[in-house]
């Protein structure tokens, strides 16, 4: 079934694929983030407790989702790197990490300006900020780890190791609501059949949701093209690619 993944062990193939995805994924979500966060800041009705303040869901929400499932994407490229030895697969986890980290971090930023007129403060110890918290150190150090190698594929193997054993972190950041007692909501939006929020208020976070996917796709795809040109940077191909896109 992995048979497909054969064809992307060869760097320029991997590239040549990057630069097909590349346009759709950025048009796209230039679209659907525009939409979305017009819809949601905008047109969308105020929350009856929280006012106008509860608006930035529409970016909190999305960008602590799309961490962790940025973490996910990127331990599987390490379980790929490792089990059948796709060098390829090592760049694309490591173009994705500084992505995932960025949205962590944005989670965690949006989380704490919306924390201080719920709960009166900007930070507490609560159970779900402090596993967002894990995954953010979780990213700085697959990013550190692997930039601490000369050798790139002993770094690939070094920092896929360490991904996969995050994602522990996972499921203790989605259950900790359940788990723990904590000042965090509970689910809203995973509820899908009936979720905790008001459809006018569902669809453009369901956008920004999907802008946010989109996002990071893009950005992820541009990255790792930086990645194979700079590790293959001596092969014909590249030569070639960086003299056709005026890059020599």
């Amino acid at each position: 079934m992995w048979k497909w993944l054969h064809p992307y062990a060869k760097s320029e193939s991997t590239y040549k694929l990057c630069q097909t995805l590349l346009p759709w994924f950025s048009l796209s979500a230039g679209i659907t983030l525009t939409i979305g966060i017009i819809w949601g800041l905008m047109f969308a009705p105020a929350d009856y407790q929280q006012g106008d303040s509860f608006r930035i869901i529409y970016i909190h929400v999305p960008s602590a989702i799309t961490s962790m499932s940025a973490y996910a994407a990127m331990a599987l490229a390490a379980v790929i790197g490792l089990v059948w030895q796709i060098r390829t697969a090592y760049m694309a986890m490591i173009a994705i990490a500084p992505v995932g980290a960025m949205m962590t971090f944005i989670a965690l930023f949006t989380g704490a300006a919306w924390g201080k007129p719920m709960w009166g403060t900007w930070w507490v110890w609560d159970a779900r900020l402090t596993s967002e918290l894990v995954l953010l150190f979780l990213y700085l150090g697959v990013i550190s780890l692997y930039k601490s190698f000369d050798d790139k594929i002993q770094a690939g193997k070094a920092a896929g190791v360490m991904s996969i054993v995050g994602v522990i972190n996972l499921p203790i950041i989605h259950y900790s609501v359940e788990w723990w007692n904590t000042l965090h909501q509970g689910a809203t939006i995973s509820k899908f059949s009936k979720p905790s929020i008001a459809p006018e208020m569902f669809w453009p976070l369901m956008l920004n949701l999907l802008a946010a996917v989109l996002l990071i796709g893009a950005i992820t795809l541009k990255r790792l093209q930086n990645e194979l040109l700079r590790r293959e940077i001596h092969r014909p191909w590249a030569v070639k690619t960086l003299l056709k896109e005026g890059k020599g």
